[in-house]
Protein backbone atom coordinates (compact mmCIF):
# COMPACT_ATOMS: atom_id res chain seq x y z
CA UNK A 1 0.00 0.00 0.00
CA UNK A 2 1.10 3.67 -0.38
CA UNK A 3 2.32 5.57 2.29
CA UNK A 4 -0.28 8.09 3.47
CA UNK A 5 1.52 11.13 1.92
CA UNK A 6 0.74 9.54 -1.30
CA UNK A 7 -3.13 9.35 -0.34
CA UNK A 8 -3.83 12.18 -2.53
CA UNK A 9 -1.73 11.33 -5.56
CA UNK A 10 -3.74 7.41 -5.68
CA UNK A 11 -5.88 7.18 -9.11
CA UNK A 12 -7.71 4.33 -6.49
CA UNK A 13 -7.86 4.03 -3.13
CA UNK A 14 -10.26 1.32 -1.43
CA UNK A 15 -10.36 0.64 2.03
CA UNK A 16 -12.50 -2.15 3.55
CA UNK A 17 -14.80 -2.45 0.10
CA UNK A 18 -17.69 -5.56 0.89
CA UNK A 19 -19.89 -6.50 -1.96
CA UNK A 20 -22.41 -9.48 -1.65
CA UNK A 21 -25.05 -10.88 -4.20
CA UNK A 22 -28.00 -12.60 -1.92
CA UNK A 23 -25.72 -15.19 0.15
CA UNK A 24 -22.99 -15.11 -1.88
CA UNK A 25 -19.96 -12.95 -0.93
CA UNK A 26 -18.45 -11.77 -3.56
CA UNK A 27 -15.59 -8.77 -1.79
CA UNK A 28 -14.36 -9.30 1.71
CA UNK A 29 -12.83 -5.97 3.25
CA UNK A 30 -11.07 -5.29 0.29
CA UNK A 31 -8.18 -2.53 0.54
CA UNK A 32 -6.81 -1.32 -3.19
CA UNK A 33 -4.19 1.54 -3.78
CA UNK A 34 -3.51 1.98 -7.80
CA UNK A 35 -1.11 5.30 -8.24
CA UNK A 36 -1.02 6.89 -11.38
CA UNK A 37 1.43 6.10 -14.10
CA UNK A 38 1.51 2.74 -12.76
CA UNK A 39 0.14 -0.85 -14.59
CA UNK A 40 -1.39 -2.50 -11.48
CA UNK A 41 -2.76 -6.53 -11.98
CA UNK A 42 -5.39 -7.76 -10.27
CA UNK A 43 -5.59 -11.69 -10.60
CA UNK A 44 -7.09 -14.78 -8.62
CA UNK A 45 -8.85 -18.19 -9.47
CA UNK A 46 -12.37 -17.94 -10.79
CA UNK A 47 -14.82 -16.58 -8.54
CA UNK A 48 -12.33 -14.79 -6.52
CA UNK A 49 -14.26 -11.12 -6.84
CA UNK A 50 -11.70 -9.99 -9.59
CA UNK A 51 -14.84 -9.04 -11.64
CA UNK A 52 -16.99 -7.59 -9.49
CA UNK A 53 -13.97 -5.31 -8.25
CA UNK A 54 -13.16 -4.30 -11.67
CA UNK A 55 -17.13 -3.24 -12.19
CA UNK A 56 -17.15 -0.88 -9.01
CA UNK A 57 -13.88 0.93 -10.12
CA UNK A 58 -16.28 1.50 -13.54
CA UNK A 59 -18.91 2.51 -12.03
CA UNK A 60 -21.01 -0.39 -12.60
CA UNK A 61 -22.14 -1.57 -9.54
CA UNK A 62 -21.99 -0.25 -5.38
CA UNK A 63 -20.26 -1.41 -2.76
CA UNK A 64 -21.97 -2.80 0.32
CA UNK A 65 -19.87 -1.05 2.77
CA UNK A 66 -16.16 0.77 2.65
CA UNK A 67 -14.67 3.82 0.77
CA UNK A 68 -13.89 3.73 -2.44
CA UNK A 69 -11.95 7.04 -4.42
CA UNK A 70 -11.59 7.28 -8.20
CA UNK A 71 -9.37 9.93 -9.09
CA UNK A 72 -9.57 11.55 -5.76
CA UNK A 73 -13.64 11.34 -5.95
CA UNK A 74 -15.88 9.46 -3.16
CA UNK A 75 -17.82 7.05 -4.87
CA UNK A 76 -21.16 6.12 -3.09
CA UNK A 77 -23.39 5.20 -6.10
CA UNK A 78 -23.98 3.03 -9.08
CA UNK A 79 -23.93 4.48 -12.55
CA UNK A 80 -21.88 6.98 -11.99
CA UNK A 81 -18.02 6.59 -12.21
CA UNK A 82 -16.29 9.98 -12.25
CA UNK A 83 -15.10 11.29 -15.48
CA UNK A 84 -11.92 10.27 -16.90
CA UNK A 85 -12.52 6.38 -15.92
CA UNK A 86 -13.08 4.21 -19.43
CA UNK A 87 -12.49 0.32 -19.55
CA UNK A 88 -14.92 -2.96 -19.71
CA UNK A 89 -15.46 -6.58 -18.17
CA UNK A 90 -16.22 -9.22 -19.16
CA UNK A 91 -15.84 -8.11 -22.63
CA UNK A 92 -16.47 -4.72 -24.28
CA UNK A 93 -19.40 -3.59 -25.31
CA UNK A 94 -19.69 -3.13 -28.81
CA UNK A 95 -22.50 -2.95 -31.85
CA UNK A 96 -22.24 -5.56 -34.52
CA UNK A 97 -24.02 -3.99 -37.05
CA UNK A 98 -21.58 -1.35 -36.88
CA UNK A 99 -18.13 -0.85 -38.34
CA UNK A 100 -15.27 -0.36 -36.31
CA UNK A 101 -15.61 3.35 -37.24
CA UNK A 102 -19.01 3.79 -37.12
CA UNK A 103 -18.71 2.12 -33.55
CA UNK A 104 -16.05 4.64 -32.30
CA UNK A 105 -18.49 7.51 -33.86
CA UNK A 106 -20.96 6.38 -32.02
CA UNK A 107 -19.73 6.60 -28.85
CA UNK A 108 -17.97 10.25 -29.62
CA UNK A 109 -21.36 11.39 -29.63
CA UNK A 110 -22.47 9.71 -27.20
CA UNK A 111 -19.78 11.86 -25.28
CA UNK A 112 -20.91 15.07 -27.00
CA UNK A 113 -17.46 16.08 -27.78
CA UNK A 114 -15.79 16.91 -31.46
CA UNK A 115 -12.16 15.71 -29.98
CA UNK A 116 -13.38 12.33 -29.24
CA UNK A 117 -14.77 12.09 -33.07
CA UNK A 118 -11.47 14.11 -34.76
CA UNK A 119 -9.11 11.21 -32.88
CA UNK A 120 -10.94 8.32 -34.73
CA UNK A 121 -8.71 7.26 -36.89
CA UNK A 122 -5.22 8.26 -34.37
CA UNK A 123 -6.88 5.23 -32.33
CA UNK A 124 -7.83 2.97 -34.73
CA UNK A 125 -4.46 3.12 -35.55
CA UNK A 126 -2.62 2.85 -32.21
CA UNK A 127 -4.41 -0.36 -31.85
CA UNK A 128 -3.91 -1.77 -35.29
CA UNK A 129 -7.00 -1.73 -36.71
CA UNK A 130 -6.89 0.71 -39.94
CA UNK A 131 -7.40 -1.97 -42.06
CA UNK A 132 -10.35 -3.09 -40.74
CA UNK A 133 -11.57 0.17 -39.81
CA UNK A 134 -14.66 -0.04 -42.54
CA UNK A 135 -15.94 -3.59 -41.86
CA UNK A 136 -18.79 -5.02 -39.47
CA UNK A 137 -17.49 -5.54 -36.17
CA UNK A 138 -20.42 -8.72 -36.51
CA UNK A 139 -17.00 -10.70 -38.48
CA UNK A 140 -14.44 -9.82 -36.00
CA UNK A 141 -12.26 -12.61 -34.09
CA UNK A 142 -12.28 -12.28 -30.73
CA UNK A 143 -9.23 -10.74 -30.47
CA UNK A 144 -9.81 -7.75 -32.80
CA UNK A 145 -13.20 -7.05 -30.41
CA UNK A 146 -10.52 -6.74 -27.52
CA UNK A 147 -8.40 -3.92 -29.58
CA UNK A 148 -11.79 -2.20 -30.85
CA UNK A 149 -12.91 -2.21 -26.72
CA UNK A 150 -9.43 -0.70 -26.19
CA UNK A 151 -9.88 1.64 -28.92
CA UNK A 152 -13.46 2.69 -27.56
CA UNK A 153 -11.81 3.38 -23.99
CA UNK A 154 -8.91 5.20 -25.26
CA UNK A 155 -10.76 7.65 -27.23
CA UNK A 156 -12.06 9.03 -23.76
CA UNK A 157 -8.74 9.80 -22.94
CA UNK A 158 -8.75 8.17 -19.59
CA UNK A 159 -7.06 8.79 -16.87
CA UNK A 160 -7.97 5.44 -15.20
CA UNK A 161 -8.31 2.40 -17.82
CA UNK A 162 -9.61 -0.74 -15.86
CA UNK A 163 -9.84 -3.53 -18.33
CA UNK A 164 -10.93 -7.40 -18.26
CA UNK A 165 -8.64 -9.88 -20.27
CA UNK A 166 -7.23 -7.00 -22.50
CA UNK A 167 -5.25 -9.37 -24.32
CA UNK A 168 -7.82 -12.70 -24.83
CA UNK A 169 -7.95 -13.83 -27.86
CA UNK A 170 -4.58 -12.06 -29.24
CA UNK A 171 -1.87 -13.78 -31.05
CA UNK A 172 1.37 -13.30 -30.19
CA UNK A 173 1.93 -9.78 -32.17
CA UNK A 174 -1.49 -8.65 -31.29
CA UNK A 175 -0.51 -8.95 -27.56
CA UNK A 176 3.00 -7.31 -27.76
CA UNK A 177 0.88 -4.76 -30.03
CA UNK A 178 -1.36 -4.02 -26.85
CA UNK A 179 1.16 -4.03 -24.15
CA UNK A 180 2.92 -1.41 -25.84
CA UNK A 181 -0.18 0.71 -26.18
CA UNK A 182 -1.08 0.39 -22.23
CA UNK A 183 3.10 0.74 -21.30
CA UNK A 184 2.77 4.18 -23.35
CA UNK A 185 -0.24 5.24 -21.33
CA UNK A 186 1.29 4.67 -18.04
CA UNK A 187 4.51 6.43 -19.47
CA UNK A 188 1.79 9.22 -20.05
CA UNK A 189 0.52 9.14 -16.24
CA UNK A 190 -2.83 7.20 -16.56
CA UNK A 191 -3.16 4.29 -14.02
CA UNK A 192 -4.28 1.13 -15.26
CA UNK A 193 -5.58 -1.99 -14.14
CA UNK A 194 -6.27 -5.40 -15.61
CA UNK A 195 -7.63 -8.49 -14.91
CA UNK A 196 -5.95 -11.47 -16.18
CA UNK A 197 -5.49 -15.14 -15.98
CA UNK A 198 -2.31 -15.45 -17.72
CA UNK A 199 0.21 -14.90 -15.33
CA UNK A 200 3.00 -14.12 -18.00
CA UNK A 201 1.33 -10.87 -19.30
CA UNK A 202 0.85 -9.65 -15.65
CA UNK A 203 4.41 -10.14 -14.80
CA UNK A 204 5.68 -8.12 -18.28
CA UNK A 205 3.39 -5.68 -17.95
CA UNK A 206 2.49 -4.49 -14.52
CA UNK A 207 4.86 -3.00 -11.51
CA UNK A 208 1.89 -4.03 -8.67
CA UNK A 209 -0.11 -6.79 -8.44
CA UNK A 210 -3.26 -7.46 -6.12
CA UNK A 211 -4.38 -11.64 -5.62
CA UNK A 212 -7.51 -11.82 -4.85
CA UNK A 213 -8.36 -15.53 -3.43
CA UNK A 214 -12.34 -16.06 -1.92
CA UNK A 215 -13.32 -12.20 -1.95
CA UNK A 216 -10.07 -11.27 -0.01
CA UNK A 217 -6.86 -9.82 -0.41
CA UNK A 218 -4.17 -12.28 -0.28
CA UNK A 219 -1.32 -10.28 -1.40
CA UNK A 220 -0.90 -6.39 -2.67
CA UNK A 221 2.34 -4.61 -3.79
CA UNK A 222 5.11 -4.38 -6.22
CA UNK A 223 5.92 -7.34 -8.42
CA UNK A 224 9.54 -7.23 -7.47
CA UNK A 225 8.60 -7.85 -3.39
CA UNK A 226 6.02 -10.76 -4.63
CA UNK A 227 9.11 -12.59 -6.29
CA UNK A 228 11.48 -11.83 -3.41
CA UNK A 229 8.70 -13.60 -0.96
CA UNK A 230 7.87 -16.61 -2.92
CA UNK A 231 10.38 -18.89 -1.08
CA UNK A 232 11.38 -21.67 -3.03
CA UNK A 233 10.49 -22.44 -6.38
CA UNK A 234 11.22 -24.36 -8.96
CA UNK A 235 14.03 -23.76 -12.23
CA UNK A 236 14.77 -25.15 -14.77
CA UNK A 237 18.79 -25.31 -14.83
CA UNK A 238 21.05 -26.76 -18.34
CA UNK A 239 24.44 -26.51 -18.11
CA UNK A 240 27.37 -27.68 -20.14
CA UNK A 241 28.31 -29.99 -17.71
CA UNK A 242 25.12 -31.46 -16.16
CA UNK A 243 26.86 -33.90 -14.01
CA UNK A 244 29.45 -31.48 -12.25
CA UNK A 245 26.39 -29.41 -12.47
CA UNK A 246 23.96 -31.96 -10.34
CA UNK A 247 26.99 -32.45 -8.06
CA UNK A 248 27.28 -28.70 -7.05
CA UNK A 249 23.73 -27.83 -6.66
CA UNK A 250 23.19 -30.87 -4.18
CA UNK A 251 26.16 -29.11 -1.49
CA UNK A 252 24.90 -26.11 -2.12
CA UNK A 253 22.92 -25.16 0.93
CA UNK A 254 19.46 -24.60 0.31
CA UNK A 255 19.56 -25.63 -2.99
CA UNK A 256 17.26 -29.16 -3.78
CA UNK A 257 17.19 -31.56 -6.52
CA UNK A 258 13.84 -31.68 -7.89
CA UNK A 259 11.90 -34.32 -9.97
CA UNK A 260 12.87 -33.44 -13.89
CA UNK A 261 9.43 -34.81 -14.66
CA UNK A 262 7.93 -31.28 -13.69
CA UNK A 263 9.22 -29.84 -16.73
CA UNK A 264 6.70 -31.66 -19.33
CA UNK A 265 7.89 -31.72 -22.32
CA UNK A 266 10.49 -29.42 -21.68
CA UNK A 267 12.63 -31.90 -20.31
CA UNK A 268 15.90 -33.24 -21.43
CA UNK A 269 18.74 -35.34 -19.92
CA UNK A 270 21.03 -31.73 -19.96
CA UNK A 271 18.61 -30.11 -17.76
CA UNK A 272 18.34 -29.97 -14.32
CA UNK A 273 15.45 -29.24 -11.78
CA UNK A 274 16.57 -27.57 -8.75
CA UNK A 275 13.99 -25.91 -6.07
CA UNK A 276 15.72 -22.92 -4.14
CA UNK A 277 14.62 -19.44 -2.89
CA UNK A 278 16.38 -16.63 -4.48
CA UNK A 279 19.26 -16.04 -2.27
CA UNK A 280 20.40 -19.63 -2.60
CA UNK A 281 19.98 -19.44 -6.49
CA UNK A 282 22.27 -16.93 -6.76
CA UNK A 283 24.61 -18.90 -4.70
CA UNK A 284 24.13 -21.78 -6.69
CA UNK A 285 25.61 -19.92 -9.65
CA UNK A 286 28.31 -18.54 -7.43
CA UNK A 287 29.33 -22.25 -7.23
CA UNK A 288 29.06 -23.28 -10.54
CA UNK A 289 31.07 -20.79 -11.85
CA UNK A 290 33.85 -21.65 -9.49
CA UNK A 291 33.49 -25.13 -10.48
CA UNK A 292 34.00 -24.25 -14.42
CA UNK A 293 30.25 -24.74 -15.24
CA UNK A 294 29.03 -22.41 -17.56
CA UNK A 295 24.85 -21.77 -16.90
CA UNK A 296 23.14 -21.88 -20.83
CA UNK A 297 19.71 -21.63 -19.15
CA UNK A 298 18.15 -20.85 -15.42
CA UNK A 299 14.51 -20.53 -15.88
CA UNK A 300 11.43 -20.81 -13.55
CA UNK A 301 9.52 -23.59 -14.27
CA UNK A 302 6.81 -21.76 -14.03
CA UNK A 303 6.71 -17.92 -12.75
CA UNK A 304 7.51 -16.62 -8.99
CA UNK A 305 3.86 -14.52 -9.97
CA UNK A 306 2.35 -18.01 -10.43
CA UNK A 307 3.70 -20.01 -8.31
CA UNK A 308 2.89 -17.39 -5.87
CA UNK A 309 -0.55 -16.90 -6.70
CA UNK A 310 -1.05 -20.95 -6.34
CA UNK A 311 0.60 -21.06 -2.92
CA UNK A 312 -1.63 -17.86 -1.99
CA UNK A 313 -4.99 -18.80 -3.46
CA UNK A 314 -5.13 -22.60 -2.50
CA UNK A 315 -4.60 -22.23 0.99
CA UNK A 316 -7.31 -24.23 2.98
CA UNK A 317 -10.52 -21.96 4.72
CA UNK A 318 -9.63 -22.37 8.00
CA UNK A 319 -6.34 -21.08 7.36
CA UNK A 320 -7.04 -17.39 5.68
Amino acid sequence: MQDATDITRLAVRARGITKSFGEVIALDGVDLDVAPGRIHGVVGPNGAGKTTLLGLLLGLAVADSGSLEILGVPVRRALAGPDGVAGFVDGPGLYPALTARRNLAALAALRGSDAYAASIDEILSEVGLTDVADDRVRGFSLGMRQRLGLAAALLTKPRLLVLDEPVNGLDPAGKNHVHRVLGRLAEDGSAVVISSHRMDDVEALCSEVTIVGRGRVAFSGPVDKLRTESGEIAYRLVTTDPSAAREVAVTTPGVHLADGASLGPRASSDALVVRAAVAALDELVVQLVHAGVAVRELAPVISPLEAAFLALTEQPEDDR
